[in-house]
C-alpha cells in the first residue's frame, strides 16, 4: 500500500548543487518528503527519507530569509525549505515532526493535539498566544512610532508586549514575561525593528528581548515598514502597504497580463493582424509558438508567486517566493471583478484546474491558479471582501 499523503503545497527549496532557491511542489508522506518541479509532474525531482532525520525550526542560517526550516537526514545531508508565511511554516514543521515521531515509534500518522516540545510553562502555547496577540480588538495594538527621524509603521514597543502578557494573565511577572517574549522572538512570531532591538537579538544585550519603550517589534506578516524623509512618489508607493494583511500564500500566475482591448478596436485590427501573423509565421489566433492568446492573457508561461492580500487600501502584491523583499507587481483591487474560470468546457481534467481571474477597474486581466478547489474559493471570497473597501 502506498504511503499516505499528509500535507502538500508549494515551498521554496534550496538546491543542493548550485545553492539556488526555487519553488517546488512538496508532498509530505508518512515515510518521506517528495518534491516536484510542478504539481502536475508524475515523477518527483527527489525524495527525502524521514527515518532517523532531524528537523530544525526556525533555521536562521540565511540572514534575511524568514520562515525557513531544515531537515537533516541520517547521512548528514541538509535540506532547506522556506514557507510563505509563519503559520504555514509551523503547520509543515508540526506535521513533519509528528511523522518522524510516528516512524520511530512504529505508529501510523494521525493528527492529534500535541504540545510543543519547548521548555515553557504547561499553560503556554506559543502558536495560540501569537494568534491572541494579533487579535484586532483584544491583542497588542500596532502603532506608527517615531524615533531618530524615522517612522516605524505597524509595530509596538517591548514594554507593551510584557504589559499585554501580564494583563492577559499569560505570565505571573515581568521576568516570566521576558522569557515568553524571548521565546516568541526566537520562534519567529516577533521580529525586531530598529537598532536597539536588533542589537539585543545579536547578543549585545543580556536578554534577546527588551522590556523597553524604545525597543520596537512587529509581527512578521503585519505589513511593517520603516520610512525616513521621502518624496511624494515614495509616499504614494508606500500607501499600498499600509493595509492589513488578510491572506497570503503561493499561487500560479500567468506571466503575461495585458489590458483588454476595446472590442471596436479589435475588429478594426483583425485583418491587419492576420496579415502580420502570416508573415511572422505565427499560428492562427495566437503567439509565435501558435498558442492561443485569448485576449492577451492565455500564454502558458506560468510562474509560482507568493501573493499577499491587503485591505484598506485593497492591494494584491506578488513576489518571487525564492527571494526578494520588493514585490514584482501589485494589483489594485478596488472595484475589481473576480470569478472562477472553467479550464475545460468538456469537463475533462487537465493541468489547468482551479483557475480564477481578476479583472481590475482598468480592465486589466490576471489569470491565477490555486492548488485545490477549496483554496480557489477562499482566495475568491477574500479578494471580494477586500475589493469592497473604500480605497
Amino acid at each position: 500500500m502506498e504511503p499516505k499523503r499528509i500535507r502538500e503545497g508549494y515551498l521554496v527549496k534550496k538546491g543542493s548543487v548550485f545553492n539556488t532557491w526555487k519553488a517546488m511542489w512538496v508532498v509530505l508522506l508518512e515515510d518521506g518528503i517528495e518534491f516536484y518541479k510542478k504539481k502536475s509532474d508524475n515523477s518527483p525531482k527527489g525524495m527525502i527519507p524521514l527515518k532517523g532525520s532531524t528537523l530544525t525550526s526556525p533555521c536562521q542560517d540565511f540572514g534575511k530569509r524568514m520562515f525557513v526550516f531544515k531537515i537533516t537526514t541520517t547521512k548528514q545531508q541538509d535540506h532547506f525549505f522556506q514557507a510563505a508565511f509563519l503559520e504555514e511554516r509551523d503547520a509543515w514543521v508540526r506535521d513533519i515532526k509528528k511523522a518522524i515521531k510516528c516512524i520511530e515509534g512504529g505508529q501510523k500518522f494521525a493528527r492529534r493535539s500535541t504540545r510543543r516540545s519547548i521548555r515553557l510553562p504547561e499553560t503556554i502555547d506559543l502558536g495560540a498566544l501569537y494568534l491572541s496577540m494579533k487579535d484586532s480588538e483584544k491583542g497588542v495594538k500596532e502603532l506608527n512610532l517615531e524615533k531618530d527621524k524615522k517612522i516605524f509603521n505597524h509595530c509596538f514597543t517591548g514594554n507593551c508586549v510584557i504589559d499585554w502578557l501580564l494583563s492577559n494573565k499569560s505570565v505571573r511577572n515581568r521576568q516570566e514575561g521576558l522569557m515568553i517574549a524571548s521565546s516568541l522572538l526566537n520562534e519567529g512570531y516577533l521580529q525586531p525593528a530598529g537598532d536597539l532591538s536588533k542589537n539585543a537579538v545579536d547578543g549585545i544585550a543580556e536578554n534577546p528581548f527588551l522590556d523597553n519603550p524604545d525597543a520596537f517589534y512587529y509581527f512578521p506578516d503585519s505589513g511593517f515598514f520603516c520610512e525616513e524623509n521621502s518624496s511624494d512618489d515614495d509616499v504614494i508607493l508606500k500607501e499600498e502597504f499600509r493595509g492589513v494583511i488578510i491572506k497570503q500564500g503561493c499561487l500560479l500566475k500567468q506571466g503575461r497580463t495585458l489590458r483588454k482591448l476595446n472590442m471596436k478596436v479589435e475588429k478594426g485590427v483583425d485583418k491587419v493582424q492576420a496579415g502580420l501573423e502570416s508573415r511572422l509565421g505565427k499560428g492562427p489566433n495566437g503567439d509565435a509558438d501558435g498558442q492561443k492568446s485569448d485576449e492577451g492573457h492565455r500564454r502558458k508561461n506560468w510562474k509560482v508567486r507568493k501573493f499577499v492580500l491587503r485591505e484598506d487600501p485593497a492591494y494584491l502584491h506578488y513576489y518571487d517566493p525564492a527571494g526578494g523583499e520588493d514585490p514584482l507587481g501589485a494589483i489594485h483591487l478596488r472595484g475589481c471583478v473576480v470569478t472562477s474560470v472553467e479550464s475545460n468546457p468538456d469537463g475533462k481534467k487537465n493541468e489547468e484546474e482551479n483557475l480564477f481571474e481578476i479583472i481590475t477597474a482598468d480592465e486589466i486581466h490576471y489569470l491565477l491558479q490555486a492548488a485545490t478547489p477549496k483554496e480557489r474559493t477562499e482566495w475568491i471570497k477574500a479578494i471580494q471582501v477586500a475589493s469592497r473597501t473604500r480605497k
